[in-house]
């Protein structure tokens, strides 16, 4: 049974701090402002770097028994688009680890992401389509762009240019928090 005060974060390198200790990492940041803020809430950061919607599929069922979330914060896809897999594969494998998160009784926030244009409009177009299509087909909040106010500031942004920096993780952070805060019960 689902705990309605248990989050699982299953992400690739944006969640799991690549680059950066892991308690600079935004995931970690979310644990200390749930805390401050009064909500009653246990962070699982299942996110691992190089992960695909396909590895993340696979690993699922066992996170979602594991830890029995009331929450899933569904952040991947960017794997895929970089290495330029089908965008079905991509838009599947999402659409089955709502499916199950919400077969587990969790809800979910969907985290959405973008490629560089490099891969081609139409490709870079469509990719980015999936998240709020997904999100529109399921009712799910959406997050439509987890690195909207800081993939363009490279003060924010590691030299590889597609990993926040310390800095910038913060600033990820306050852009989940928009999509997640009104999913949120204090604890009274």
């Amino acid at each position: 049974m689902a705990s309605g005060r248990t989050i699982l974060v299953l992400g690739d390198s944006l969640s799991a701090a690549h680059g950066i200790r892991p308690e600079q990492g935004w995931v970690a940041l979310l644990t200390q402002r749930l805390q401050t803020q009064g909500y009653g809430y246990e962070v699982f950061n299942a996110s691992v770097s190089g992960e695909t919607t396909s590895g993340g599929l696979q690993r699922l069922p066992r996170a979602l028994q594991l830890h029995q979330p009331g929450l899933v914060i569904l952040e991947l896809g960017a794997n895929d688009g970089l290495r330029g897999l089908p965008l079905a594969t991509t838009r599947d494998n999402l659409t089955k680890m709502v499916q199950l998160s919400q077969a587990a009784g969790a809800r979910v926030l969907l985290v959405g992401i973008r490629i560089p244009p490099n891969y081609g409009p139409r490709y870079a177009n469509e990719f980015a389509g999936i998240f709020p299509e997904i999100a529109h087909q399921y009712r799910l909040p959406l997050v439509p762009f987890l690195l909207e106010k800081v993939a363009l500031d490279a003060t924010l942004m590691q030299e590889d240019g597609l990993h926040p920096n310390a800095r910038g993780e913060p600033v990820v952070l306050d852009t989940v928090w928009q999509g997640l805060e009104p999913l949120l019960k204090k604890n009274r």
